[in-house]
């Protein structure tokens, strides 16, 4: 342990699942810990849930360091899963399920995963049928020469393949086994979060049990979450917001989780006066959602406030319309979870003005973005980071893991920002190549490579425009080949079946070349006057490129 982890306030709070899961018990057991559609699950409940789920993965064949695949919603299942994981030592890698079977392919080959936690159906998706696409083998038996790691699918539902187990089986079966008699220790990776960043494919960023604990821990205390709290969270649990500052916060600081499969505003206002929620975690796009709907004016809300990434105007609404003035604004990104967060009691103008702590123990500059010199206060550069709750590295990227970290040990952002001289982060924006829609990270580089794949796209380049309900949306440039008579409908339906649905263009510009439209010197396409030229065409604003 660093000298700068050592002077952590929570330098003493549990930095295991285990270690966790034994606290919330003995201090809030009987005390609700989950509500998600329908379920209601104490601490002492899900303590024991994540018990059986370690014994029964433990049965099967799962040990320590074990790459496992969670591709389910949120649910009790989902938390007692990763628990379980957490306290057999085995590495959670959650998998989006809004991703499409190609980028679901991709991730259970690169993370190398050997076990498969499969919901048979989610909303209208059949897993099954997609797993069967990308590895036929399930219906006789595992592994497939397309995933050839991937040995054991466990299924939560009915529709069993036969290659397959059910979970309901496995956990029935491994009733009276024992515990795993596993030891973890903080650093020991916990889950390897998938993000798009700004290269073509995903990169699985490795996040350790003390990294993911204490970071809990200490956004939980910034936004004011207290034991017995009631928490309104619909962040899925397969992104940092929800693994870490959700289900994870709930539990370090005893406090109730209200969360549901699939967010709809009218069930999240309902529920939020049902459960008598005091904080509410959202972006922009899902206050925007609660603060436009029909049904906001006549629920009794107690909201005072929460979470999240979100902007100075909604800032404004959330404390007209909730009288939320306690909400704090967060920074943070896959590789490091939250790295700052305003707090609760501070004042709306500093809130206003974008001002953040970042957690102690962490070391946060501003860097030079060409030199690396680190720069004063009030200078605008790239924002680094160093200490407790940094990744570990890139799993099986040991060159993209070298690039994320200079010599120094700093951990580059890619995004920029500015420091006060009292040592609060303000965030002023990205330089990665990368649109946030609703919440999601969309790499430009990703959705250009499968617009490339079209037999009549000779060159596409994507940005993003600004969007009322999803903050940003993606943008498409596209230059067909001489004898095309590609239409735009005819390519948003081609993306559609290769990409998830936030990453389809949802407007796209045929043109002739991208002479005038944002070449530089070098020939490269300036993304930044290509933005630009977006925002006129596609909304008519204007900007200085």
């Amino acid at each position: 342990m660093s000298e700068a982890d050592a002077h952590a306030p929570w330098r003493h709070c549990p930095d295991t699942i285990a270690a966790a899961l034994s606290r919330a018990s003995a201090l809030a057991g009987g005390d609700e810990y989950l509500i998600c559609d329908g379920t209601r699950t104490r601490f002492d409940q899900m303590h024991q849930f994540a018990r059986a789920w370690a014994r029964a993965l433990h049965r099967i064949g799962v040990r320590k360091g074990d790459h496992v695949g969670l591709c389910i919603g949120n649910s009790r299942e989902w938390v007692a899963g990763f628990l379980g994981l957490g306290l057999l030592g085995a590495v959670a890698v959650p998998i989006n399920t809004r991703l499409k079977p190609a980028e679901i392919g991709f991730i259970l080959r690169q993370s190398r995963i050997s076990t498969l936690l499969l919901a048979d159906r989610l909303l209208k998706i059949d897993f099954i049928e997609v797993l069967r696409t990308l590895a036929p083998a399930i219906d006789r038996a595992l592994p497939d020469p397309a995933l050839p790691d991937l040995v054991r699918l466990l299924v939560l539902g009915d529709d069993v393949p036969h290659g397959a187990m059910s979970a309901a089986q496995v956990l029935n079966d491994a009733q009276a086994d024992p515990d795993p008699a596993t030891v973890c220790a903080g650093h020991d990776p916990l889950l390897i979060q998938y993000t798009s960043g700004t290269t073509a494919f995903p990169k699985g960023a490795m996040l350790s049990q003390r990294g993911m604990l204490w970071n809990a821990y200490a956004a939980g205390h910034l936004f004011g979450l207290r034991a017995g709290a009631s928490y309104l969270s619909a962040r899925p649990f397969f992104h940092i917001s929800g693994s870490t500052l959700s289900l994870l916060a709930a539990l370090q600081h005893t406090a109730k989780l209200v969360t549901m499969a699939r967010f709809d505003p009218g069930e999240a206002l309902a529920l939020a006066e049902a459960e008598r929620c005091t904080l509410f975690s959202g972006n922009d796009t899902l206050w925007m959602m609660l603060l436009n709907h029909e049904d906001v004016g006549r629920r009794k809300l107690q909201l005072r406030g929460g979470w999240g990434a979100i902007s100075r105007s909604v800032y404004e609404r959330i404390v007209a319309r909730f009288g939320a003035s306690e909400t704090s604004l967060a920074y943070g990104l896959s590789e490091a979870s939250n790295i700052a967060m305003s707090a609760w009691w501070d004042k709306p103008e500093d809130k206003l003005a974008g001002l953040m702590r970042p957690h102690p123990g962490l070391q946060v500059a501003i860097a030079d973005a060409e030199s690396g010199r680190l720069l004063g206060a009030g200078e605008t550069g790239e924002i680094v980071v160093r200490g407790w709750n940094t990744m570990l590295g890139y799993y099986g990227l040991e060159n993209e893991t070298a690039k994320a970290f200079d010599a120094d040990g700093w951990l580059h952002t890619g995004d920029l920002g500015t420091m006060t001289p009292d040592g609060r982060l303000a965030f002023v924006g990205r330089t990665k190549d990368i649109v946030k829609v609703g919440g999601e990270n969309v790499a430009m580089a990703d959705v250009e490579n499968t617009l490339h794949e079209h037999p009549e796209i000779k060159l596409a380049q994507v940005v993003g425009i600004p969007d009322a309900r999803l903050t940003e949306v993606v943008a498409a440039f596209v230059v067909r080949l001489p004898e095309s008579r590609l239409t735009e409908a005819d390519l948003k339906a081609w993306c559609v079946e290769r990409m998830a649905g936030f990453k389809v263009p949802r407007r796209i510009a045929f043109v002739d070349g991208f002479e005038g439209l944002g070449i530089t010197a070098s020939s490269k396409i300036n993304k930044k006057e290509l933005a630009a030229h977006a925002l006129r065409i596609f909304t008519g604003n204007h900007i200085a490129p």
